[in-house]
């Protein structure tokens, strides 16, 4: 009786995705470079539900997860502009080739933390860098939000505890190989050795490299651990956005109401994506302290160290990255304004 009704609710489902997949008028193609333990799919799969359900099945989103589709971030952005691909996501690394200035967000210490990065992220700031992408992509690519890929950047390393600047002097430092996160390496005074993400965990392992500057999660989720890194200073130096890309003729040869649809599934997806990364953390660190792990939280005096180190890497931003000096105004601008939002907020919570 029981394989029966197991039967005839499996059939009755296949049945209505069927009807659906039928029934869609539009089939959006999207594809992250990740895997399905990571913030980026978690945010597609609740955007594909939001999407699908809201548009009555008249919307299907395939989801394509690694690199089916593409393998870097000029490629992958180049498949959204040919409108071979109709949404892809990227870190600011990977859309640095085309929009140098979304490196903004790996400044160091320049939000505090969730909060106001959020407010930062949900307000006018993702807006007018929408406006600066399309304009500089000539109406070709869209930024339609961004989310989160894994929390806050911290300092892990093989050697020992870091507490200060002075203890970063002269480790080798894995970064990406583009010049703004050499920049912040050097200004601690590590030493910037570029390493290809696939290739750190025999680099940590062999020694040649020593630290690097990751989330938890992505740290965990590689086995780092397993390759000798066992200290971790949570300073949060730069928050992991994660910038959402959408090829704008697809998205404007949709119908008002459509859009709609697709507008709000982005920002379940932001939501999800601010969201997992919380979530997946705490065990991320319990099994970061299982594997012999240290982890140690800066005092708000070694915190501003850290801040005064990077000082210069501000002003090089702003003089060397096209578009740098007016999107760095522009970001400083919502932060301090999301500060005072959040501040507001704070007092009012915490009040008598």
């Amino acid at each position: 009786m029981l394989k029966a009704l197991l039967k005839t609710v499996l059939l009755a489902s296949t049945l209505s995705m069927a009807t659906m997949a039928q029934a869609a008028d539009i089939t959006l193609r999207a594809t992250a470079n990740s895997n399905e333990n990571d913030e980026d799919y978690d945010g597609l799969v609740v955007f594909k539900n939001y999407v699908e359900n809201a548009s009555n099945g008249a919307i299907a989103v395939e989801l394509f997860i690694g690199t089916q589709l593409c393998a870097t971030g000029e490629e992958c952005l180049q498949g959204v502009a040919d409108g071979n691909i109709d949404i892809y996501i990227s870190t600011s690394g990977g859309a640095a080739g085309l929009f140098p200035y979304i490196q903004v967000l790996d400044l160091p210490y320049l939000m505090s933390d969730d909060r106001v990065a959020e407010a930062v992220l949900t307000g006018p700031f993702t807006r007018e860098l929408r406006a600066k992408a399309l304009a500089d992509s000539g109406n070709a690519i869209r930024l339609m939000t961004i989310g989160n890929t894994g929390g806050w950047r911290n300092y892990a390393n093989t050697k020992g505890t870091v507490k200060t600047p002075a203890d970063l002097k002269g480790l080798k430092m894995r970064t990406v190989p583009a010049d703004l996160p050499q920049q912040v390496a050097t200004a601690v005074g590590a030493s910037p050795t570029p390493v290809p993400w696939p290739e750190l965990f025999t680099a940590l392992q062999t020694g040649v490299v020593e630290g690097t500057a990751n989330g938890i999660t992505d740290i965990m989720n590689m086995k780092f651990t397993d390759a000798g890194v066992k200290y971790i200073t949570l300073d949060g130096h730069s928050y992991m956005g994660a910038f959402w890309w959408m090829s704008n003729q697809r998205f404007l040869s949709l119908t008002p109401e459509q859009r709609k649809v697709v507008a709000d599934g982005f920002a379940a997806l932001q939501q999800a994506t601010f969201a997992s990364p919380k979530r997946k953390e705490i065990a991320a660190y319990q099994d970061f302290l299982k594997a012999g792990g240290e982890i140690y939280v800066p005092t708000a005096e070694e915190k501003a160290a850290f801040k005064e180190a990077v000082a210069p890497v501000f002003d090089w931003f702003k003089t060397n990255v096209t578009g740098g000096e007016e999107v760095f105004t522009m970001f400083t601008t919502a932060v301090a304004e999301a500060e005072e939002i959040v501040n507001a907020e704070r007092a009012a919570e915490t009040a008598d």
